[in-house]
């Protein structure tokens, strides 16, 4: 029996290159402002219209600023890739919701919540973090910039058929853990290269027990541990969650769509090329300590001596922990830190400032922190202010920014001076990653809100109602 993976990609495939790539087809293409513009160019220069431009959707969201939107983005840089993209869409003919647009966000965000990444699907982006999409029970993936123009100029592109991994998270997860925490953990477990080579499916209870927002989590993390991208079978919360949104199917047409998807999934005798289980027992809220997302820890925990890593890992181990500021066996409970950032494709939705709010209401912005909330779209924005989460955040000493990538990566205004610390909800910390010498510690929403009601890496656990 094949695997849910073998058959949304087998249904996509257009012909098959002897002793070489697979044609696959492409049901979506996003652009954002930073992959693209080569990919026009090369149009151009050979005379080529999109193939099918009602596939394609452009939104800027690296460089947009979190502040002053209405107003011309001051970096030259900047300004000028988001100036492109939207040159490029109104030239090439496609759907492009720019900066202040009420449609406006994290593409990542905005193609889930408006129901642009629908099951079954495959969908690509010049960005590693599309494997965020695969929440929704998609095929999503990463492309660099000459295949977004192969997908620009054919609606195809040439792919290697990854193997399959199938990774089962078994029981119930504690007070306080949430899916960032699991991804973090299976990072630390597997590394930044356990998964290279494999598209993973994510099973068991704790997978089936998550929300929308806590799959996007976790799938979008994927690529930290080297995963071509990963996906959940789609299920009653997957329909639940994408009905009524405006471009999921309608009426008659949304009854046969869930007819199909109900198919998506792996048969009991599917056969995948690895296999790993973990119990939801073991993991607690984490946080990492060095410069790769698979340098990670339970809260409670401490940094490994340099004993227990591998001899070949020793140097790196080190080099990284002096770019931080730490020591082998050092607990981080308790450390000081400057910077709290909620937001980016990983933590930017709506359940993750839920998540926030809850540990802030009635409590103070530590003295000394700077943070910076950055909704993941203007639909997210708007949410919070529904929900009254503003007030509750602004008491608290909040402000709440406008949306786009912010402080994920240093190419937009949000930058973290060097030698300071972050606990960041967001994905990567590399080095130089949130601003030249910045320290990034990657944490969930709930471990960052208790940094900044503390001023310190707290267990939130101990702050929670």
């Amino acid at each position: 029996m094949n695997t849910l993976f073998d058959k949304i990609w087998d249904k996509h495939v257009v012909q098959q290159i002897a002793d070489g790539p697979t044609q696959l087809y492409i049901d979506r293409l996003y652009c954002h402002e930073v992959t693209s513009p080569q990919a026009f160019d090369g149009l151009r220069q050979r005379g080529l219209k999109c193939f099918r431009p009602g596939q394609i959707y452009c939104m800027p969201d690296h460089n947009t600023p979190t502040h002053d939107q209405d107003k011309p983005i001051a970096d030259p840089v900047s300004r000028k890739q988001v100036d492109a993209l939207a040159a490029n869409a109104r030239e090439f003919g496609l759907t492009h919701y720019g900066m202040m647009s009420k449609d406006n966000g994290i593409i990542h965000v905005v193609g889930p919540e408006k129901g642009l990444s629908l099951p079954g699907m495959t969908i690509v982006c010049g960005d590693s973090h599309t494997s965020t999409h695969g929440a929704v029970g998609a095929v999503a993936f990463g492309i660099g910039t000459s295949e977004v123009e192969m997908v620009l100029a054919s609606q195809c592109i040439l792919q290697q058929k990854p193997k399959s991994m199938r990774i089962t998270i078994n029981g119930c997860l504690g007070r306080g853990v949430t899916a960032k925490d699991v991804a973090l953990y299976l990072m630390s477990r597997l590394t930044t290269s356990g998964a290279t080579g494999y598209f993973v499916e994510y099973a068991g209870q704790v997978v089936r027990d998550m929300s929308m927002e806590g799959r996007l989590t976790l799938c979008n993390l994927s690529i930290e541990m080297g995963a071509r991208g990963g996906f959940v079978a789609p299920d009653d919360t997957t329909f639940e969650y994408i009905k009524g949104r405006e471009f999921a199917p309608k009426g008659d047409d949304w009854d046969r769509a869930v007819a199909y998807w109900r198919t998506l999934k792996s048969g009991d005798d599917a056969v995948f090329d690895k296999e790993l289980a973990f119990d939801a027992a073991d993991i607690e809220p984490m946080v990492t300590y060095g410069t790769n997302p698979g340098m990670g820890m339970g809260i409670t925990e401490a940094i490994p001596s340099v004993d227990a890593i591998d001899e070949a890992g020793r140097a790196s181990f080190l080099k990284s922990l002096a770019y931080m500021g730490f020591e082998p066996g050092e607990r981080l409970l308790g450390r000081a830190v400057d910077y709290v950032f909620l937001g980016a494709c990983t933590n930017g939705r709506i359940e993750d400032f839920r998540a926030f709010a809850s540990i802030v209401r009635g409590r103070k912005k530590a003295e000394g922190i700077v943070a910076w909330l950055v909704p993941g779209s203007w639909a997210v924005d708007r949410q919070i202010r529904e929900e009254g989460l503003d007030k509750v955040l602004v008491e608290a000493g909040f402000e709440i920014r406008q949306p786009g990538c912010s402080a994920c990566l240093a190419m937009n205004d949000d930058k973290v001076p060097a030698g300071k610390y972050a606990v960041s909800t967001s994905n990567r910390n590399f080095e130089g990653r949130q601003g030249p010498g910045a320290r990034t510690i990657l944490a969930s929403p709930l471990v960052a809100a208790a940094a900044a009601v503390t001023g310190r890496i707290t267990d939130p656990r101990t702050l929670m109602q």
